[in-house]
């Protein structure tokens, strides 16, 4: 249950850290965004959690790349409080509706940073974000008046989309536009996707292809349900780990060299870049003989394109240009 923020003081501080709860109080006017155009209370199921929201969001946390674009893509940025666990910059569609996002942290934020915003509504990329070591626990949160929701693509357990279909990420962004009053700008964001996604030539020939998200001694990919494998079937590209059912999973380097891929999708962070991925395939006997890596067949992807959300159309296209591009 939504209610208004509350004023986070010291004595709310030493209550939460003792793991008890705080009252709601009003505190300023919401932002001039904050008319909605969808109707309240809203009333979903979110990873077996029961949110109802009885008024608009206006003072909003987002955890994750996936959750902060969206907001931006809605138009909701000037109702984003703070940003955290970001997984890399903007993209340049989104830049300037992201220019003074205020990042309070490059992880999950703890309790004290998080409330000490006074949020009403906080927007998770992960289930693991909502803990006691994180922003808090979603039914204590709840008891405090601040709303909760995660990413329906990672929820975890009974609740995981398997598999993970763009119509599971379009269903997120019309949620999103129901909870957050903006129903009209998120009806007109799918569609858009939709048309995108429609439009798409996949790539000819049905390549085989190795995801490639992190990892040296045994490299961690990406397997037959979650984003890679709905990213690269869109893009018409053949998963080599298909038959793993699961979302990302951790090989053996022999069944990488074993499966031959025609071409092999980099997943570029700040904290795994292509560029050291490439290194490791070309300096590793066993990889340098690979196909891929003999004619630099890389397709290379921005991690934040590559979790479920408003970017996955957008990524399967530039998979298809890359592989285009090739000699």
């Amino acid at each position: 249950m939504v209610s208004r923020p509350f004023l986070f003081t010291a004595a709310a501080a030493s209550i939460l850290t003792l793991g008890g709860c705080a009252a709601s109080v009003p505190v300023a006017s919401p932002p001039a965004s904050a008319q909605t155009d969808g109707g309240y209370p809203v009333t979903v199921t979110n990873c077996g959690t029961t949110v109802t929201v009885d008024a608009q969001p206006s003072r909003i946390i987002t955890i994750k790349s996936s959750t902060t674009e969206l907001l931006l893509a809605l138009g909701l940025g000037d109702r984003i409080v703070g940003s955290a666990f970001l997984d890399g910059p903007l993209p340049d569609s989104l830049a300037a509706a992201g220019a003074d996002l205020n990042v309070i942290s490059d992880f999950v934020p703890n309790q004290e940073a998080t409330l000490a915003l006074t949020p009403d509504f906080i927007y998770g990329g992960w289930e693991s974000n909502f803990t006691a070591d994180g922003v808090g626990e979603r039914d204590r949160l709840a008891g405090i008046g601040v709303g909760s929701y995660v990413s329906p693509a990672a929820c975890k357990g009974e609740h995981m989309p398997d598999p993970l279909t763009f119509d599971t990420v379009f269903d997120e962004i019309a949620e999103a536009g129901a909870i957050f009053g903006a129903t009209d700008a998120a009806t007109e964001l799918v569609v858009k996707q939709k048309g995108e996604l429609a439009g798409l030539s996949p790539a000819p020939g049905s390549p085989s292809a190795l995801w490639y998200s992190s990892g040296t001694d045994s490299p961690y990919v990406g397997a037959g349900i979650g984003s890679p494998a709905m990213i690269m079937d869109a893009a018409g590209l053949q998963n080599v780990f298909d038959d793993v059912h699961d979302s990302w999973t951790t090989v053996g380097w022999e069944s990488v060299v074993e499966a031959n891929p025609d071409v092999i999708v980099l997943v570029d962070a700040s904290w795994n870049t292509a560029a050291s991925k490439i290194a490791t395939l070309e300096s590793n006997p066993a990889t340098q003989q690979l196909s891929a890596v003999m004619a630099k067949h890389y397709v290379i992807l921005p991690f934040a394109a590559t979790e479920a959300g408003v970017r996955n159309v957008e990524a399967a296209e530039s998979v298809v240009e890359q592989i285009a591009a090739f000699d």
